[in-house]
């Protein structure tokens, strides 16, 4: 499987394991599957760090680094088809970087494993849900 993580589950995977569902826990980290990040999630990270509501040591950056290196991370480019293909999607919410991840997930075929029950609801995606 190609599984595209939600921040979150970037985060937790790393960080609090503990808040994974079985399932998912033991997809990550299954060697016939692929880790897939959007930038978007890069992006978001830093955004948490620099507001103080995580905590990356030794810094953000050089976490990031680390952290996509180990796990051996696959890149999800974000393309005009995958800005477009946002208005596709019938989210239930405005929020831009959900949106650049869900149309990711639809555009390059990949499964999106998250924990938000809204994102698991769409049609479109395919989805593990962190249940």
């Amino acid at each position: 499987m190609k599984l595209l993580l939600d921040t979150h589950i970037w985060v937790w995977g790393s960080l609090e394991p503990q808040r994974l569902s079985a399932r998912v826990a033991r997809e990550l980290v299954n060697p016939g599957n692929e880790i897939w990040l959007s930038a978007v999630s890069v992006w978001e990270l830093r955004l948490l760090h620099d507001k103080g509501r995580l905590k990356l040591i030794p810094d953000a950056v050089s976490w990031i680094y680390d952290n996509l290196n180990r796990l051996r991370i696959r890149e999800a480019p974000l393309t005009f088809e995958v800005a477009l293909a946002i208005s596709s999607l019938k989210l239930p919410h405005n929020d831009p970087a959900d949106g650049f991840i869900a149309a990711t997930a639809k555009v390059f075929g990949l499964t999106l494993v998250t924990a938000d029950e809204q994102l698991a609801r769409l049609p479109d995606i395919d989805v593990l849900p962190n249940r």
